[in-house]
């Protein structure tokens, strides 16, 4: 693209050189006006001068050639003196490139048309003459004609003088206003340039563009004004993108799905939660009608419903991903604009499948607790009324039914005990008290305490491999209880004759504790609910060996109050391992 500078700079030229050559041509022609009138000025006074000695001397009767001769010479003219019959009297014939021919031939259509006009010129055939005539008069009578014949050659001569005079002062004048012409531009232009530059970088998103600021003229002032538009686009950008940014950053991780619908029905925006929880491609999903690529048919109809009555709504819908069925909690708005506008609608999908599961665990946790509860106070109850009706007075009855009681309320102790223990270590600011755990001479004294619940059922409690250190940073009297109740449930789940082993790995940084027997094993279905509240795998042998369903979750609490974790892996018919991985040194 030509750069405004040149064009500016060419239409100047061009307007200046067409007003030279318009001036140089209008003061030409004033000039050659000027010299044709001075020089018929001349001719008339010489012509004059010339009829008056004639008609002195006598008219054409009594010509005086020499003094004819003598001015012809002094005008350095042709004269011819012609009666009125057209006959030549006298000729000078002073220019020699007259042609006579026509030369005579002019004189005789003067003398035969008499003209009005005394002033001609022969420009035809090569000729440059001036004719100039005037009648002769003697005596008040006309006698004939006085010619006075003169080349212009001084009158095309002076005229090209003229000319070149002209042009070489216009060529010189257009020189000095084209040099005059540039630094003007390059002073007004640059200024206008450098402006344009800037607002095109600034179009294109480049808002540190500075165009230099070097006068306090208008171009000056353009400058500046340009700077601080540029100083204020670049703030508001920065503003703008700051708070981009931070829309980006929470839309993204506010961690609930998000999905922008607008006026006519169109998906423009899901956030990562809303992909990752609904596992769609975005490519698929963005700028395609919402009811196209929406699967699940409650959200279909939920987003007609706000297009049809404008009003927020609030659903709490179950939809199945993948393998498995999620709670959602659904608000839909309509965003509507200034002046009443519509502009879309916007869904928020809050997943509120753990809270349901809570809650479900929190109905279940009550039940159980009721369940659990009762049996023995029923127990309790139902033998001392039994006692009361009589049956203390039978000595073997009474020891039987005392002892029951007894039984029942341990049972019910531990229950209680193991409900304050899971309630105490769930509690937020449930505190450990670290200090040095022995792991070895730990699973020694466990094993000690429950060997005769073993050999009750003639099961073998043996340490199997024991590698590395096995002293570790931790509460002793909560790993014992975590050593106590795995052993304690691996002899409740094995039958007679089994075998419980416990082996230690160091692993660098952990130690890992191996609990395994060779019980009834467990359910792949059965693993991920094992650790959940009064949860049971064999609900009769547990609840007859007095087990309260809540020792393993209180194992998983402990473990991971200890930063740890604790896996299983189990068949069924051969066995279950409970590995149990903690820390060397504690992560405070």
């Amino acid at each position: 693209m030509t750069k405004y500078r040149t064009r500016l700079l060419f239409a100047l030229i061009t307007l200046i050189i067409i007003v030279l050559v318009g001036l140089g041509l209008v003061l030409g022609q004033l000039f050659k006006n000027y010299y044709i009138h001075s020089f018929n000025e001349r001719i008339k006074i010489e012509m004059s001068l010339l009829t008056a000695n004639i008609e002195q001397n006598g008219g054409l009767d009594k010509l005086d050639i020499n003094e004819i001769d003598r001015m012809g010479d002094l005008l350095n003219a042709r004269i011819t003196l012609v009666d009125m019959g057209g006959d030549i009297r006298y000729d000078t014939g002073k220019i020699s490139s007259i042609n006579t021919s026509r030369h005579n031939e002019i004189i005789g259509d003067v003398v035969e048309d008499k003209p009005k006009e005394q002033s001609d010129l022969e420009i035809g055939g090569g000729y440059d003459l001036h004719y100039y005539w005037k009648p002769l008069i003697h005596k008040d009578k006309k006698e004939g004609y006085v010619f006075l014949t003169t080349q212009i050659n001084e009158l095309q001569k002076a005229y090209r003088q003229i000319w070149w005079i002209l042009t070489i002062s216009l060529g010189l004048a257009l020189i000095v206003i084209i040099l005059l012409g540039t630094r003007i531009t390059n002073r007004y232009t640059k200024p206008i340039e450098s402006a344009t530059n800037v607002a095109i970088e600034l179009a294109k998103g480049n808002y540190r563009a500075r165009t230099y600021e070097d006068h306090i003229d208008e171009t000056g002032m353009l400058s500046a004004s340009i700077n601080i538009l540029a100083r204020n686009l670049q703030e508001l950008m920065k503003a703008k993108e700051s708070q981009q940014d931070r829309l980006t950053t929470l839309i993204e991780n506010m961690g609930s799905g998000l999905i922008l619908i607008d006026s006519r029905g169109y998906i423009n925006l899901i956030n990562r939660p809303y992909r990752e929880i609904f596992s769609v491609d975005p490519s698929e999903y963005l700028y395609k009608l919402y009811y196209e690529v929406i699967e699940h048919e409650e959200i279909s109809q939920m987003v007609e419903e706000i297009f049809m009555t404008e009003q927020k709504v609030r659903k709490q819908v179950v939809l199945p991903l993948e393998i498995e069925r999620r709670h959602f909690e659904v608000y839909g708005v309509p965003i509507i604009g200034t002046n009443n506008v519509w502009k879309g609608i916007l869904l928020v999908f809050h997943d509120i499948t753990e809270l349901k599961k809570l809650e479900q665990m929190r109905k279940d946790f009550v039940a159980n607790v009721s369940h659990e509860l009762k049996t023995p106070i029923t127990s309790i109850k139902g033998f001392s009324e039994t006692l009361l009706d009589g049956a203390m007075h039978d000595k073997g009855t009474l020891e039987a039914f005392l002892d029951i009681i007894l039984k029942e309320s341990d049972r019910l102790q531990v229950l209680i005990q193991e409900l304050l223990d899971l309630s105490k270590i769930e509690q937020h600011g449930f505190k450990l008290t670290i200090g040095k755990v022995d792991l070895l001479q730990g699973i020694t004294d466990v094993l000690g305490i429950l060997r005769g619940k073993a050999e009750e059922k003639d099961i073998t409690l043996e340490i199997g491999q024991i590698s590395g250190n096995m002293v570790i940073e931790g509460d002793p009297d909560r790993i014992k209880q975590v050593l106590i109740n795995l052993v304690s449930n691996a002899i409740t789940y094995s039958p007679n004759h089994g075998t419980i082993t416990i082996s230690l790995f160091d692993k660098k940084e952990m130690v890992s504790i191996v609990v395994k027997d060779s019980g009834i094993g467990i359910e792949k279905s059965e693993i991920p609910r094992i650790f959940e509240r009064f949860y049971r795998v064999d609900k009769a042998r547990s609840r007859n060996s007095g087990g309260t369903g809540l020792g393993l979750a209180i194992v998983k609490h402990i473990v991971e109050a200890h930063k740890g974790n604790i896996e299983v892996t189990s068949e069924v018919g051969k066995g279950t391992t409970f590995t149990v991985r903690l820390y060397k040194r504690f992560p405070g």
